[in-house]
């Protein structure tokens, strides 16, 4: 196993470069500038002293400048004052990325964190329902729920949440971020997804899990049905689920962009939703380069898992 996690940590370095190469280039190709806002326009001696001080006039000089401040490498080298500079935003003033960051991430994180505690919850609640009476109502209704659930866009639900829960029944604020009352409807509307695909996974893999010969002989042992259930059948049929909990992590701890635009939430996926509009290219770089990071991580963290629930499976 620790050769695994160290083989993973030398990939990583590998994977983020590929990555922050791509998103540089689309980026870059983006339309628009940055330093160029609505309203009173900044004289053009102005606006090219900027860019030649952002690289913004050379996507090379911009390439390895950035890359250099962010992985930490112009601080070792002494060209720079501190480590893993994402640099300033271009259009939120006297704001850095890093900062941007720091603010946004604990509330994505949070958000996310609740949303997915949610998803385990009703996800493997329903399918374990669904296996335990297959082609009963009970399996139909979670079937069609785990349907809607992955067929309705969030801000569909999002929006009819907020008149329903805020503004008929006000049981819940209707927006922005606070105490525990402002989560829980971003919370739900992002979590339906994910315990919907949860829901199916669990399903599948509990009702092909209820038919093995092992599960068979624990009954034949007496052992009592829950036991059966909770303890032998869950624990492989979780394996799939577990596999798709990496990725689901990652995509909801770092914010979904719709759900944080619905529900006014503080999150990142606003700030990287307004960065593309607006090209700022130093926050689009920094938002990518802490998700791919919290993907590779999760993904790990999921590979490490596997060998601790299930000795026998030896991750590559």
């Amino acid at each position: 196993m620790s050769a695994l996690i160290l083989r993973r940590l030398i990939q990583m370095p590998i994977i983020l470069l590929v990555i922050y190469t791509i998103t540089f280039a689309l980026a870059w190709l983006i339309p628009g500038n940055p330093l160029e806002k609505e309203g009173r326009q900044p004289p053009p001696e102005i606006v090219q002293a900027m860019k030649a001080q952002y690289n913004l006039d050379n996507p090379w000089n911009f390439y390895w400048d950035y890359l250099g401040k962010a992985t930490g490498v112009s601080w070792l080298l002494g060209r720079h004052d501190r480590p893993f500079d994402l640099g300033p935003s271009l259009t939120h003033e006297n704001w850095t990325v890093n900062e941007i960051l720091g603010a946004g991430l604990p509330v994505s994180m949070t958000l996310g964190l609740l949303a997915i505690l949610i998803a385990c919850l009703v996800g493997l609640g329903a399918g374990i329902i669904g296996a335990i009476r297959p082609r009963s109502w009970l399996d139909a209704s979670t079937l069609t729920i785990a349907l809607v659930g992955i067929s309705l866009p969030s801000f569909v639900v999002g929006a009819a949440l907020l008149v329903v829960f805020a503004v008929w029944l006000r049981w819940f604020p209707i927006g922005g971020w606070g105490g525990v009352r402002y989560m829980i409807l971003p919370a739900i509307t992002l979590s339906l997804p994910f315990a919907a695909y949860i829901a199916r996974l669990t399903r599948f893999g509990m009702i092909e899990q209820l038919c093995a010969d092992y599960i068979r002989t624990a009954r034949a042992k007496g052992v009592p049905e829950h036991r059966v259930v909770l303890k032998h059948a869950l624990k492989n049929a979780f394996l799939p689920v577990l596999s798709y909990l990496g990725p689901a992590c990652a995509a909801a701890m770092t914010g979904s962009f719709v759900v944080e635009k619905v529900f006014a939430v503080p999150g990142v996926g606003q700030h990287f939703v307004d960065a593309v509009l607006s090209k700022d290219l130093t926050l689009i770089m920094g938002v990518v380069l802490a998700y791919s990071s919290l993907l590779i991580i999760f993904n790990l963290i999921v590979d490490v898992l596997y060998g601790w629930i299930d000795p026998r499976i030896q991750p590559t």
